[in-house]
């Protein structure tokens, strides 16, 4: 279990779901999809579609709001991106054995980086993929979620709680100084559309190159150094330099991409030591890649 508020969800139950809420989907094969997610389990439909059940209790409309805004972001980075990614189907009801809504999308294919290795390449089309989504435009929308994205001072709290978890784990008076660097950046760039989560699990490989996006729920306006922690979650030295070159990120930019880069890897080291280690071992990585390039 990785949340003490965490779902049971069977084979069973998704079956029954399916069934009495999508007839017409019930003759395709049903197959629990072996993933290091934490928000969502997922299940595959036939060969084309998955179902996203949300792993965490919570109340029922509020959750079926935030479907519903994931679903119109899912929507809206589909029409922008250059590579693959779920497009919303159909939204589910809460049933006897789960009581929440949950989502249908399209199923996307490709494998899960693993964030050991990269290529140039793979680095130029990760940032070919982000500037795209910058030159969508926001809208005259702002950030205005409760997550990362936005002033790295509202962090702070979480940063001191994440260290005070990680003493025995990780070096935090060397973090501790590191963070008090970080949240001291100015902010001076406006805006831009991004995905907000580009950490290993949500981007997809085949033959060494960018195939496809998952978890696009969150694309909206952020600090443009946000989606640059991608170069910290999955390049290694070498391809960093080439896509930090390809985006043309300035020092400040680079240096607000490190912080928002802590800043997740902080929380997923501890909290998931034990219940998920992929993700707890992503956090180390990039915690290890952020500290290496800050040192020299």
């Amino acid at each position: 279990m990785m949340h003490h508020d965490q779902i049971e969800i069977s084979h069973e139950i998704v079956t029954e779901l399916v069934g009495s809420q999508f007839p017409e989907w019930l003759h395709q094969p049903i197959r629990r999809v072996e993933s290091g997610g934490t928000v969502n389990a997922i299940f595959r439909i036939g060969d084309e579609l998955a179902a996203r059940f949300p792993l965490r209790r919570a109340d029922p409309d509020h959750t079926r709001q935030l479907l519903l805004d994931e679903a119109r972001a899912s929507e809206a980075f589909a029409r922008h991106t250059t590579v693959s990614s779920p497009i919303p189907i159909a939204l589910g009801k809460p049933g006897p054995s789960y009581p929440l809504p949950w989502a249908v999308q399209t199923w996307v294919s490709g494998t899960v980086a693993t964030g050991t290795s990269s290529s140039e390449p793979f680095a130029r089309d990760l940032a070919h993929l982000i500037g795209t989504l910058r030159e969508v435009g926001t809208g005259g929308r702002r950030f205005d979620r409760g997550w990362r994205g936005g002033d790295l001072h509202d962090h702070d709290t979480w940063i001191q709680y994440c260290l005070t978890k990680s003493e025995r784990l990780l070096d935090v008076d060397r973090l501790s100084t590191l963070w008090d660097h970080f949240r001291e950046l100015p902010r001076t760039a406006p805006d831009v559309m991004s995905h907000g989560d580009l950490i290993p699990l949500n981007v997809l490989v085949g033959g060494g190159r960018l195939v496809g996006v998952l978890d696009c729920g969150g694309f909206g306006p952020a600090d443009p150094a946000l989606d640059v922690i991608a170069g910290w979650h999955t390049l290694d030295d070498g391809p960093r330099a080439v896509f930090r070159a390809a985006l043309q990120c300035d020092e400040l930019e680079w240096e607000r991409s490190k912080a928002w880069a802590l800043e997740q890897s902080l929380g997923a080291v501890w909290y998931y030591q034990e219940s998920n280690p992929a993700m707890s071992d992503m956090g180390r990585r990039t915690i290890d890649r952020v500290m290496a390039h800050s040192a020299r």
